[in-house]
């Protein structure tokens, strides 16, 4: 347990004890519980859909619960989403994607990005069924949670100094069986197909961005990390309303 509160004092703003003891490589070893700390993420979610949506319209409740997401993760997510942007966006070489992506402040690109993102992410949760929006809520930060995994796995850190370099530290083979053997009972009993399909999507999406910015940048860093989270929340949204709107063809 006392690797899942790291997960969740790393992953949330949430007031929570420190760990009475904390050991190099924990970070990384704390990553095995990532998607059960999505799941409780996702619990204050549909906490909050109770409470919100008997006092006001749909539209208006799920942007509100886009902008509580962000605000337990502390932002921390879509900072990565912009400086990914940004770094997308850079002239030069891999040292100058680096360089951009660790610069504080957040250029017209990584704005745009993440307006986009939050965009997305409010209209594919409208878009999801509405017997389907409490189940989703759950599911789709688990699934995020479980993509940061998946893109840290067997990589290689961008930056020796970086956050990248300090999960990798403990990271090993079991974090990644346990963290599939806690997500996919979790994506089928959630949504069924829809779950699974949300699962396989967000999971290849972090294989290719793994592959992408390994080539490019020679590792991951920890905003290639936080981008991906962000991505994967959105995907998985869409594979929902796609796969939902696929079986009601059949």
């Amino acid at each position: 347990m006392r690797h899942l509160l790291i997960a969740l004092q790393f992953l949330t703003i949430l007031p929570l004890p420190s760990p009475k003891r904390c050991e190099a490589g924990d970070l990384g070893r704390s990553t095995a519980w990532f998607p059960l700390a999505g799941l409780m993420i996702g619990g204050l979610l549909w906490l909050a859909d109770l409470v919100l949506a008997p006092l006001f319209p749909r539209h208006l409740t799920d942007a509100l619960l886009v902008v509580l997401l962000a605000i337990i993760t502390g932002g921390l997510h879509l900072d990565g989403l912009a400086d990914v942007c940004d770094g997308l966006a850079a002239r030069g070489d891999k040292h100058r994607f680096l360089e951009v992506m660790k610069d504080s402040h957040v250029g017209a690109i990584g704005v745009v990005g993440l307006v986009a993102g939050l965009l997305i992410k409010y209209a594919a949760l409208l878009a999801v069924p509405i017997d389907l929006k409490r189940p989703a809520l759950l599911l789709v930060p688990a699934l995020a949670r479980f993509a940061q995994l998946v893109v840290l796995a067997d990589s290689r850190a961008a930056r020796p100094d970086g956050l990248g370099s300090a999960f990798l530290a403990g990271l090993g083979p079991n974090q990644l069986v346990l963290a599939t053997a806690t997500i996919l009972p979790l994506a089928w009993f959630s949504l069924q197909l829809a779950g699974l399909v949300a699962w396989l999507s967000v999971t290849l999406w972090a294989l290719l961005t793994r592959w992408y910015f390994t080539r490019r940048l020679g590792g991951i860093s920890g905003d290639i990390v936080g981008c991906t989270s962000e991505t994967s929340e959105l995907l998985a949204l869409l594979a929902v309303v796609a796969t939902t709107a696929i079986l009601t063809w059949i």
